[in-house]
């Protein structure tokens, strides 16, 4: 079945590089498909939007420019805290660190740089500005359950691991 544009259940298998380089960014090539539901919002536009049209057993290698990844950078997202603030962590420059947001949600942040009195830190996705090459195999597609239509979630929501950390993820 051809990948349709909403309700078809995906997996693939997939590895991403930043594009114009050699180095891995992400990969689950020898692990567990990737997941999802299509017209979710599951996996990053650009790449769900290539997906429309391919069949299973089919490969391709696909170019997501930055704006329909994670975005280009935030200037804003760069802030200077109190180093109070991290109180007990060791610091290192270019280190992610998770905390909290304001709706509860974690965030990732990057130290930018620190002294003895503040620390900047970084919202932006590491992978923000940046386009990415995708090589993709299809390892499964079929219609989706009016459960899995409804809910988004692969299997109906029961305790699947359809999305985990990786790169195509949201």
């Amino acid at each position: 079945m051809a990948i349709e544009k909403e309700n078809s259940v995906v997996g693939i298998e997939y590895e991403v590089k930043e594009a114009g380089t050699t180095e891995i960014v992400d990969s689950n090539k020898g692990a567990q498909p990737l997941e999802f539901v299509m017209g979710k919002g599951q996996i990053i536009p650009g790449l769900e939007n290539a997906l429309v049209g391919m069949n299973e057993g089919e490969s391709a290698d696909i170019l997501v420019k930055a704006a329909d990844a994670y975005g280009e950078v935030n200037p804003e997202a760069v802030q200077v805290l109190p180093i109070e603030q991290f109180e007990g962590v060791d610091l290192q420059e270019g280190m992610t660190l998770y905390g909290q947001g304001e709706n509860g949600q974690t965030v990732q942040v990057v130290v930018k740089s620190f002294n003895d009195k503040e620390v900047t830190i970084d919202f932006n996705h590491p992978l923000a500005g940046k386009d990415l090459m995708f090589s993709v195999t299809v390892l499964s597609s079929r219609e989706a359950t009016a459960d899995e239509a409804a809910t988004g979630q692969v299997g109906g929501g029961h305790g699947s691991e359809s999305c985990g950390s990786g790169c195509g993820c949201h």
